[in-house]
């Protein structure tokens, strides 16, 4: 059996915002518009406050334009709706996020909703769900995006390939579940979607060429639920107490990667590895957003 590789996403993103640096270098040459992606944040939770900041700094390193906007939490859903409809409008802007979550008192749904499809670089609004469902192109998640192009720059073969996810949420599970069983060179797999309340779920792991865990839980997959030479992407992100670093705390995925590690031909560590990739991706959402201006 080959030995384990680690995927390393910072070395992949690292090569895409080179990438992206030369295009917008190029493009400003030829006096063309610099890609502008702004981001609404409302409240301060620290782990979206943490999404926003790396957001901006990656904008920064590749000379792309960004705005930040903040709300308070108290702010109305009518408000926001306001801010949404201002986004919609203002022709510099070309894709934005609105960060989730957002307080209880306002309904994502509606907030949504509200985001014009041409602008929507996160890939949530039904309009590109249902474009990259029947193979239309589309703005496709920032995540599930990162997960496939991982998979294509390192070469893993997908063809008929089985590949089981676990976790059916609309930000990882259910699109990469979609993108991976496409007729494409790099996703091109039997697909087995899993959620929480899958029974015999080991059984079914234990087939997988291809696991990707978008869970929420942590440590969830040990080795046991692993067959020899599979290829694991690992999603979750979780911080729990370590008296071994500086910080008090250190990060954690849903894969038990010291036990699981050893058995994989390919896997992700976390941090490092599908992580750096999503924000990468949602710089490229924001090039193909303004590449038709």
């Amino acid at each position: 059996m080959n030995p384990m590789k680690l995927i390393d996403g910072k070395e992949i993103a690292a090569q895409i915002k080179q990438e992206l640096a030369d295009k917008v270098t190029q493009w400003k040459a030829e006096g063309r518009k610099v890609p502008h992606l702004a981001a609404v944040l409302v409240g301060n939770d620290p782990a979206s406050e943490t999404y926003v900041a790396s957001k901006v700094k990656a904008c920064q390193q590749v000379g792309f334009k960004s705005t930040e906007l903040r709300y308070p939490a108290e702010i109305t859903e009518e408000q926001l709706l306001a801010v949404v409809e201002k986004l919609n409008a203002d022709k510099d802007v070309d894709g934005y996020i609105v960060q989730l979550p957002l307080p209880a008192h306002i309904s994502e749904q509606k907030i949504l909703l509200a985001v014009d499809p041409a602008k929507d670089v996160d890939g949530f609004h039904p309009c590109n769900v249902g474009k990259m469902v029947t193979g239309l192109p589309a703005y496709v998640p920032a995540t599930p995006a990162g997960i496939v192009e991982l998979l294509k720059r390192y070469e893993i073969p997908t063809r008929g390939k089985h590949c089981v996810v676990i976790g059916r949420s609309n930000i990882v599970g259910t699109p990469v579940s979609v993108l991976m069983s496409r007729k494409d060179k790099y996703a091109d797999c039997t697909v087995t979607l899993c959620h929480s309340r899958t029974q015999n779920i080991k059984e079914i792991t234990l087939q997988a060429d291809i696991l990707i865990v978008a869970l929420g839980k942590p440590h969830f997959v040990t080795a046991d639920m692993v067959k020899e030479g599979a290829v694991v992407i690992d999603v979750g992100i979780h911080r729990v107490p370590s008296d071994q670093t500086k910080s008090g705390f250190r990060l954690i995925g849903d894969v038990d990667f010291e036990q699981v590690a050893p058995k994989c031909s390919y896997i992700t560590p976390v941090p490092g590895g599908v992580g750096p990739m999503t924000i990468v991706s949602l710089l490229q959402n924001t090039l193909k957003a303004c590449e038709g201006k």
